[in-house]
């Protein structure tokens, strides 16, 4: 379909966080842009803020009268939206234009020079750093991220539409509607069950997202993946890698190994080598796409973060307070690599939402193992998501399986107070459902006993 043609873009499922920055990128294009979420959050009132009308309530009744011409509309919408939904009945049984938003990602990126940040863990860091030091370069280019963007306040970084940046995202085997001209592939654990069955067909939608390379395309991998490409690393024999690492005044120092040459003492503020792996492929994937090496490790150094992504909330000697979006078992161990390297003498207590009834049964051995690193542990119930719950599978039966005693099973009504009494220095909290909005709970009751 033609996207000069549309002139109103309305989204079923607004709130989310891609679906956020498409609708960012529309109204920003002169579109006339809407639409429903299910409940009111910090990301849908921003995009009221910027003139975007949003309604909570599924009825076609809300819906302005400018959407109702099918030649000029576009409908996006969320695969996490139930089939049952009324207006995206509506407006399927009506022929509009309804697109997934992986669908309008393709025709968005189709005539732009595509980078394309893939796997299962570290997308949405790496197409942060990517669209940060490219934008940072000056290239014009629309950098579409999974998260906000601390330096952008942002999930939309835009400065022209020659290139496009876009996280490459997995679930529902989206990624298989892009054709990128520079890929990269970060992971390739276990994960989305639910959509895959097992871990075979998950790798093969990866082996099929690299055969959508545009002719010429070059894919990076992470070194030791099954896969042919560019590799990348640390302190490894990869293509690009960081050599010599070292913490200095909490950032990370490195030498910046490439195919071509080594730039000594490059500066990372991220904690955590996954987020140092993460650099790397950035800087890697900009410099074959044609960037100074120089110019890139001048824009890394002021590189801030994503909100979410291991972000402190309170750093002083009595306590740090660190949040984290973690909800897969190898995330919650790169979560736990980093603060032990940042904190190697402090006890832990790690706060914990499971995300999702199956992951949580698929991966409940795993969860039990990361989660028993830690000095404490407090478990929330399972946030469900789009699921109904299991049988048997529930937060006790996952906290039965933690090795240690110090731990136990907390409801969001009394987490301050068990968060207060907590014998550890340092506080996590991690997942990826609702927990983000007991941040600033917690936050301002540590900082009063600080």
């Amino acid at each position: 379909m033609d996207l000069e043609r549309i002139h109103n873009v309305y989204f079923i499922g607004i709130g989310g966080i891609g679906m956020s920055a498409l609708a960012r990128y529309f109204k920003s294009s002169g579109k006339h842009v809407a639409g429903y979420d299910k409940t009111e959050t910090e990301l849908t009132k921003t995009l009221v803020d910027l003139g975007i009308k949003v309604h909570y309530e599924d009825s076609i009744s809300n819906v302005d009268q400018a959407f109702y011409n099918t030649s000029t509309t576009l409908v996006v919408y969320t695969p996490a939206v139930p089939k049952d939904h009324r207006e995206l009945a509506y407006f399927k049984h009506n022929r509009y234009d309804v697109l997934k938003r992986s669908e309008v990602l393709g025709l968005i990126t189709k005539h732009s020079f595509c980078l394309a940040v893939a796997g299962t863990h570290g997308k949405t860091t790496t197409t942060s750093i990517l669209g940060h030091i490219m934008y940072q370069c000056d290239v014009k280019l629309t950098a579409f991220l999974g998260g906000i963007s601390e330096n952008y306040n942002s999930n939309l970084i835009e400065n022209g539409n020659e290139v496009s940046v876009i996280e490459a995202d997995e679930f529902d085997r989206s990624f298989l509607t892009l054709a990128p001209n520079i890929a990269c592939i970060t992971s390739m654990d276990a994960d989305h069950l639910d959509i895959y069955g097992d871990a075979t067909e998950l790798i093969k939608s990866f082996e099929a997202f690299v055969g959508k390379l545009k002719p010429e395309g070059k894919l990076l991998v992470k070194n030791g993946l099954p896969l042919k490409g560019i590799t990348y690393g640390v302190e490894d024999d990869a293509d690009y890698s960081a050599q010599q690492v070292r913490v200095e005044n909490g950032a990370y120092v490195f030498d910046f190994k490439t195919p071509e040459t080594l730039v000594e003492k490059v500066r990372f503020n991220l904690p955590g080598r996954h987020n140092l792996a993460n650099a790397v492929v950035a800087m890697a994937m900009a410099i074959e796409f044609g960037l100074p090496v120089h110019d890139l490790v001048e824009a890394l150094a002021t590189y801030k973060g994503v909100k979410r992504r291991f972000t402190y909330h309170i750093q002083s000697e009595d306590c740090v307070f660190v949040d984290d979006y973690a909800h897969h078992p190898a995330e919650i161990n790169a979560v736990h690599q980093a603060v032990r390297e940042m904190y190697p003498n402090d006890k832990v207590m790690a706060v914990f939402q499971p995300h999702l009834f199956s992951r949580t049964r698929d991966f409940g051995k795993e969860f039990a193992e990361s989660l028993s690193q830690f000095d404490e542990l407090l478990l929330l119930d399972i946030y469900p998501a789009r699921e109904l719950p299991i049988d048997g599978v529930n937060s006790q039966w996952l906290l039965d399986m933690v090795s240690h005693s110090n731990k136990q099973l907390v409801s969001k009504a009394s987490l301050v107070e068990k968060i207060k009494a907590r014998k550890s220095r340092v506080v996590l909290t991690i997942g990826a459902g609702d927990i983000g909005a007991e941040v600033s709970k917690i936050k301002n009751a540590l900082s009063r006993e600080n």
